[in-house]
């Protein structure tokens, strides 16, 4: 079993890498340090995509566009989150600048 960075350890290398790339990052919403969930908000030049957390079929780390495939509005996206945090109240919610829609961290997006 492979194992697993702890969710505030994880947000804060993410944001600095975000920074270091010159994608600045912040975060939205505290969840659960040690093992809460993460979402990624992507602002872009077209608008934003929501990233949700999950595991590949080989159970790797994975991205999952849960706002779809297109760039959505601000209400959109915090439709998306609010209705994701409302499931599980311990997920951390990041939002980063990222003009192209990709994420500042290495990321299987799927």
């Amino acid at each position: 079993m492979e194992a697993r960075v702890k969710a505030g350890l994880w947000t804060s290398m993410a944001l600095r890498m975000g920074d270091a790339a010159g994608r600045p990052g912040a975060v939205l919403r505290k969840g659960d340090p040690d093992s809460g969930g993460i979402l990624c908000v992507l602002r872009g030049r077209e608008g934003l995509v929501v990233l949700s957390q999950t595991r590949d079929a080989a159970g790797r780390p994975a991205w999952l566009r849960g706002t779809g495939a297109d760039p959505v509005d601000d209400a959109a996206a915090d439709a998306y989150v609010a209705r994701q945090v409302k499931r599980d109240p311990d997920l951390w919610v990041l939002e980063f600048e990222a003009p192209d829609l990709l994420p500042p961290f290495e990321a299987t997006v799927l």
